[in-house]
């Protein structure tokens, strides 16, 4: 996959899915940013789900009609943790070529998700997604156990702001700190 540029999507309809399982720390990063997004209006055509582990699923809800895909999730590229990515996932980058993946439907990467949309696009002949853009974050620690570590958690806000930045939808405000202003 290789890098992707910030500026916002085309027009159509628009599926965000946070991926990742909860109880393996960092790797639920795309369920908690995906969660903070559900805070923020999106624009018509958005939709927004949590995907988590149920990879099949989501291969199958991405044949549904939409012309992007947006998948939020922990990406791990060498980067410092928390690092944030945009990547294009219809390009794989310099590389190796990819090999096939095995099919395990509660252990499926995003890499898993594209192999499988190939293969069941082909197979009952729906339209895949004109673009997939993954939002990835940098993981510490992918051990059992629940909860981000710090700077993966520093990094949803950001990631919500990518992902808003995006869609085009309204960004959060900010206070004279950065931080994001308090509601009301």
């Amino acid at each position: 996959m290789s890098s992707a540029p910030h500026r916002p999507l085309p027009p159509g309809r628009t599926l965000i899915a946070g991926v990742g399982n909860i109880f393996l720390g960092d790797d639920g990063f795309g369920v908690e940013a995906v969660r903070a997004l559900g805070a923020h209006p999106l624009p018509d055509g958005v939709e927004l789900v949590d995907a988590g582990v149920r990879g099949v699923h989501l291969a199958y809800r991405m044949l549904d009609g939409y012309d992007t895909v947006l998948l939020v999730d922990a990406a791990a590229r060498g980067g410092a943790p928390g690092s944030l990515y945009v990547l294009d996932a219809a390009d794989p980058g310099p590389g190796p070529e990819p090999r096939p993946v095995p099919l395990d439907a509660h252990h499926m990467t995003p890499d898993a998700v594209l192999a499988l949309l190939g293969t069941l696009s082909a197979g009952i002949g729906a339209r895949r997604p004109d673009r997939v853009l993954v939002v990835g974050c940098e993981p510490a620690d992918t051990s059992e156990g629940m909860g981000l570590s710090a700077p993966v958690a520093a990094a949803v806000d950001e990631a919500v702001r990518v992902v808003l930045r995006l869609v085009g939808a309204p960004e959060p405000e900010r206070d004279a700190t950065g931080a994001p202003a308090a509601a009301g």
